[in-house]
């Protein structure tokens, strides 16, 4: 069965479609059947183009991205989520709805890399470095036996991640 995860962040533009990117990329690369998905309690409407350019320049197709609300994930016809992970700190101190199936919450946060310093230059490596910081994370979450853990030795795992 499919270990589905959603990630968060307030406008569903950057960190949040890097995370999203990543553990389907990573999850597919190690045959894992795990699906991300991506959303925003106030989507911008729009993926920030550095945060695709980072992505693809790893491999991860971008063509099916889109900024999107959370409202996508609550109801009967989306999948459960096992999991609901928040990246920026503004989306996990907001009050989240009810997700079907009552997955785990947990909050890694991480710098938003479109307000770095430096320019273009400076915001491209901003980006890198995110996805990078995120792609570990990620790649630690698929060394777990998700589909064989019980949701107390999950989250006692996701915050040992969180903390390493």
């Amino acid at each position: 069965m499919t270990t589905n995860i959603l990630i968060l962040c307030t406008h569903n533009s950057a960190r949040s479609v890097l995370a999203e990117g990543m553990l389907n990329h990573l999850a597919k690369v190690r045959g894992l059947d795990v699906r991300a998905f991506s959303a925003g309690s106030a989507p911008s409407g729009r993926i920030n183009p550095l945060a695709l350019e980072a992505l693809a320049a790893v491999g991860v197709a971008t063509d099916a991205f889109r900024s999107k609300s959370w409202d996508e994930f609550i109801g009967t016809d989306v999948p459960a989520m096992r999991i609901v992970i928040t990246v920026c700190d503004s989306a996990a101190n907001e009050v989240c709805p009810y997700w079907p199936g009552t997955p785990i919450q947990m909050h890694w946060g991480y710098p938003d890399p479109s307000n770095a310093q430096g320019g273009e230059e400076g915001k491209r490596q901003a980006f890198e470095i995110t996805r990078q910081a995120i792609g570990y994370r990620m790649l630690q979450l698929l060394e777990l036996p998700l589909a064989d853990m019980s949701d107390t030795d999950l989250m006692v795992q996701l915050n040992r991640i969180a903390h390493s």
